[in-house]
């Protein structure tokens, strides 16, 4: 992972906190034959300024799902069944191309801020969209190299940030007063 990435590495002990829920994919991966159908979730920590939607130290929940003949349309419907799910039915959302090292074609996918309705508000950075997930379609090289024949077998993955999830469903405005221990808070959750 790039220096910028990462939270901490002691050089000594040859230690770095994991910056993403990947890794599990890959030894799954490696470990399973297909089809794969997989939810990992697990704490990550990332060199990130802490602002009232980012943290460095936060959950996050990835999936995975290897099969014959996945289509970028089944991993779309999954992320938006479970925005619907999460959000209500009437949300708005839109996909946007991204880049993660591992997937091939990478989106992301940002709802209507709920906090804001739209309008504009730190969380969403005044753009009245706030990404929920990124996603794609997994790289047919990491396929190769967890000894799964890409020419048979597609897949994708996907992974959501379970404090953004949780700022939105109760109407959180800044993700460090779920670490802040404040009574007030923890009764309303």
């Amino acid at each position: 992972r790039c220096m910028q990435d990462t939270f901490f590495i002691d050089h000594k002990y040859k230690v770095l906190l994991r910056t993403h829920t990947s890794p599990v994919q890959v030894r799954l991966m490696k470990s399973m034959k297909p089809p794969i159908r997989a939810i990992m979730p697990g704490r990550v920590y990332r060199n990130e300024s802490i602002t009232a939607r980012a943290l460095a130290e936060f959950h996050q929940m990835e999936g995975l799902y290897i099969n014959k003949n996945v289509s970028f349309a089944e991993l779309k419907g999954t992320v938006i069944a479970f925005a619907q799910q999460m959000y209500g039915h009437d949300i708005n959302y839109r996909f946007r191309a991204s880049y993660f090292p591992f997937t091939e074609p990478s989106a992301e996918m940002d709802i209507t801020c709920f906090l804001c309705k739209g309008k504009g508000c730190r969380v969403c950075k005044y753009s009245g969209w706030l990404e929920v997930v990124g996603c794609g379609m997994v790289h047919p090289n990491v396929l190769t190299e967890c000894g799964i024949d890409p020419e048979e077998y597609s897949g994708y993955a996907f992974g959501f940030g379970i404090e953004r999830v949780a700022m939105l469903l109760h109407g959180i405005d800044d993700a460090r007063m779920l670490y802040e221990n404040d009574v007030r808070m923890l009764r309303q959750l």
